[in-house]
């Protein structure tokens, strides 16, 4: 059954991936209106989201970054399904860098390095960095339950270099890595939303107290890895830059949760300048409702 999903899926997904991106946004602009028109994705989720994210704002402010929020959505799905077939090239003009000599400096000290980002612009086209850096580079996900589609996803992440590590095998393969000499550069995406009953600690995040996964922190700390945040920033429709923001070269020297807390502030200073840009899809707070 597996197989005929994907067997099914493929061809259209690849289909639409090879189509001009002038076309897609077109698409895009006409997906905006079914989504939240017509079919109404998770319409009271992202309410609730900003009324508690900013809770002095208007209703008909909320109600326009709202909409904002799906325009910019609806851009990121077909930018994701652009990334089946997108050429480095047109990706290099698309997403650009600014800081990466900070990656040439750490790989001459010998360290690793994490990369924490949130879900906010455009997280999905970063793949392409691990051949921007002199590093092996590392995606961490949760792997997909069909197969079929998992080895896409990965195959996805690995045109330019880089490689998709599921996350619980996360640990053992930098373990690996370490143990061969092998300098990485792993991205996670941090500000995920951990299970009610697995979170251990809460911080402030938007003015809400708010679970967080702390391992990234603390694999650093253990390893002597280096941290730090990718600002990624939408610069007009289709373009995007992405500045990297040192959060410790040596967080065991700093307390507890420092780390973490660095990054939570850069990123919402991100989300109060621009807030349309962030997932405010997901259930971010469902341990409150």
């Amino acid at each position: 059954m597996n197989q005929v999903a994907f067997l099914l899926l493929y061809p259209i997904l690849w289909g639409f991936s090879i189509l001009p991106m002038r076309v897609l946004y077109g698409l895009s602009s006409a997906c905006y209106y079914l989504v939240y028109y017509v079919f109404g994705y998770r319409k009271a989720v992202v309410k609730q989201n900003l009324q508690r994210a900013f809770p002095n704002r208007s209703e008909r402010d909320l109600k326009v970054i709202g909409h904002k929020f799906y325009r910019h959505l609806c851009d990121l799905i077909f930018e994701s399904l652009k990334s089946l077939t997108i050429s480095e090239r047109e990706l290099k003009k698309r997403f650009t860098y600014i800081n990466l000599e900070y990656f040439d400096g750490l790989k001459q000290t010998g360290k690793s390095g994490f990369i924490m980002c949130g879900h906010y612009a455009s997280w999905e086209w970063s793949f392409m960095m691990p051949s921007l850096v002199p590093f092996e580079g590392i995606g961490v996900y949760k792997r997909l339950k069909n197969p079929y589609f998992d080895r896409l996803v990965r195959k996805i992440r690995g045109r330019f270099e880089g490689i998709l590590v599921a996350n619980k095998e996360f640990r053992q393969y930098l373990n690996q890595q370490d143990a061969q000499g092998i300098q990485t550069l792993s991205m996670i995406i941090s500000d995920q939303a951990p299970r009610s009953n697995t979170y251990k600690t809460k911080l402030p995040f938007l003015g809400v107290e708010s679970p967080f996964f702390t391992g990234t922190e603390f694999i650093a700390r253990e390893l002597d890895y280096a941290l730090v945040y990718l600002k990624i920033e939408k610069t007009k429709r289709g373009y995007y830059q992405g500045t990297v923001v040192p959060l410790s070269d040596d967080p065991s020297a700093l307390p507890e949760l420092e780390v973490t807390r660095r990054f939570l502030h850069e990123l919402e200073q991100q989300i109060y300048t621009a807030p349309e840009f962030y997932l405010w899809s997901h259930k971010r707070w469902k341990h409150l409702d």
